[in-house]
């Protein structure tokens, strides 16, 4: 059952007035706010916030989207974004893999875009505070990460798609499955908030972390892809000193100076989104220089109205593929929050709790209930 506003205790509210991100030397705030301007821009009056106006959508790629409009302070383009995605959730948890103007064109539900839509949901409470839009939004939140759930393995890992009969495929993606992994804590945050413990999900994100940190053999080699080097780290798994060791081991298969990060190791090819999640893990092994020299190396896929391609192949001095995607800008919007901290909202990635944040104790029911304490 939905949870009722009716003589519901107020949500606990934190002082929420930070200031557009901006990286000196490297982006303006009237920059990043020409970014938002574009991703916005981009956006259907439905609410449907493609890659690009008239191109295709995904659920996890809308949600960031989304995140970067609660940044810029388009609170109401991201509220409208999240309102389509709950208006087109399945009975079942899940959402197509792809939509075009409004239509299903890819039905295949997969995992992570299942459970996304609880980081953008957290995100936008911690950037905003607005509690109808948590209470509104909650129910597709539960359903997304009780699928999630029921695609758990044996062995703690996440099946990447549902069959046609409705069981998970038996096939874990490490990238998919560390996005889960914030995803879960981020929901497990929405139900502490909510007073609505959820024990399964505490339970299956202690399983799945240990999964991504101790069992590589549970998930598809992959290893070729730089997500699935710096996405344990960025999603909260890996931390610390493991943090570090990681994205050092492989920096030099991945990293090109002065450009940005490889999409796969062994394609002469830098993208945008890469590079800047790639600074996203960097800030949370807490290397922020590094993060911001990544941040600054894409730049050159910067264009004029504040859009960015999405990648430069440097052997052939050419862009590709020949587009500019929502999904990069939010890149980097929420990496120049993350290194600025200029939104309640820039700790995210480092702690995807950041109860402190908001301005709430470190753990326990935040309406009187049991206690929580993420994993």
């Amino acid at each position: 059952m939905p949870p009722t506003r009716s003589g519901s205790r107020p949500l606990p509210r934190a002082d929420r007035t930070g200031t557009l991100p901006e990286l000196p030397g490297v982006l303006t705030g009237d920059q990043l706010r020409a970014t938002v301007t574009w991703i916005g821009d981009q956006q259907d009056a439905d609410g449907a916030l493609p890659w690009s106006r008239g191109e295709q959508l995904d659920p996890w790629d809308s949600v960031e989207a989304a995140m970067a409009l609660d940044v810029g302070g388009a609170h109401d383009r991201a509220v409208a974004a999240y309102r389509w995605l709950a208006g087109r959730q399945r009975r079942d948890g899940s959402w197509a893999s792809e939509y075009r103007e409004g239509t299903e064109v890819a039905p295949a539900a997969e995992s992570n875009h299942a459970g996304y839509l609880a980081v953008g949901v957290w995100h936008s409470w911690l950037a905003t505070g607005d509690e109808e839009l948590v209470h509104g939004l909650w129910p597709a939140v539960r359903r997304g990460l009780d699928l999630v759930t029921r695609m758990q393995l044996a062995g703690g890992a996440i099946g990447w798609a549902l069959r046609p009969d409705g069981t998970p495929d038996g096939t874990a993606l490490l990238t998919g499955n560390a996005s889960l992994f914030q995803a879960l804590r981020c929901g497990i945050a929405l139900a502490a908030l909510l007073g609505e413990a959820q024990p399964d999900w505490e339970v299956a994100v202690i399983e799945l972390g240990t999964a991504l940190r101790t069992r590589p053999e549970a998930f598809a080699d992959r290893s070729r892809y730089s997500m699935d080097w710096y996405y344990p780290v960025l999603g909260g798994a890996v931390t610390g000193a493991a943090a570090r060791h990681r994205l050092a081991a492989d920096w030099d298969r991945f990293v090109v100076p002065g450009l940005g990060a490889r999409c796969v190791a062994d394609r002469p090819w830098v993208t945008g989104a890469e590079t800047c999640e790639l600074a996203l893990a960097l800030a949370v092994a807490d290397q922020p220089d590094a993060a911001l020299e990544q941040v600054a190396a894409m730049q050159h896929l910067r264009a004029d109205d504040g859009s960015y391609w999405t990648g430069y192949v440097f052997a052939d001095d050419a862009r590709w593929p020949v587009e500019r995607t929502t999904w990069t800008a939010a890149a980097v919007v929420l990496a120049a929050d993350a290194l600025s901290g200029a939104t309640p909202a820039s700790g995210l990635f480092p702690d995807p709790g950041a109860l402190a944040a908001a301005g709430l104790p470190a753990a326990g029911s935040l309406t009187g209930g049991a206690g929580t304490v993420l994993p």
